[in-house]
């Protein structure tokens, strides 16, 4: 008799691998694979609820596959994409932005604001012209290229 399996790429099937509690140490492993080069630099995580409530009413909801928290106190979000959707670009954008906005409380200093990585996965090739599978961006001058901030990465 052949193997049942879940396909990876189902949102249940993603969540249920990569972001439940008792799955920390194949989320741990995953994340230092992709973000550091199978270096363990990452040694604990915690998994947080990956629900993005706006603070401010009227503002769009966000819901993630997974979030976390790794060292140096960063949250890193996660998003398992499939289809290659209208205006997804700008959803990557809108949800690291969102992750790094609702750190803060009213009155809160804007020092107390940790870095967030957004780490997509796609079924697609989401920058055809590169042959790169890896792709990492962050915030550069345009010019000289020197880096405004490691607060947000993607």
């Amino acid at each position: 008799m052949s193997g049942v399996y879940i396909n990876p790429k189902t949102d249940f099937a993603f969540k249920k691998i990569f972001g439940s509690k008792q799955s920390t140490d194949i989320l741990l492993s995953f994340l230092n694979a992709i973000l550091y080069q199978s270096r363990p630099i990452i040694e604990d995580l915690e998994i947080l609820d990956p629900y993005q409530a706006p603070r401010i009413k009227g503002i769009k909801d966000s819901y993630l596959d997974v979030k976390a928290t790794i060292v140096g106190n960063k949250t890193v979000i996660i998003k398992m994409q499939v289809l290659n959707v209208l205006g997804f670009e700008k959803r990557v954008l809108y949800n690291a932005a969102k992750a790094f906005s609702i750190q803060l409380n009213v009155g809160d200093d804007y020092t107390l604001l940790n870095s967030v990585i957004a780490l997509t996965i796609t079924d697609f090739e989401m920058f055809p012209e590169s042959p790169k599978v890896i792709s990492r961006y962050k915030l550069k001058e345009q010019d000289d290229l020197t880096d405004y901030s490691e607060d947000i990465e993607l």
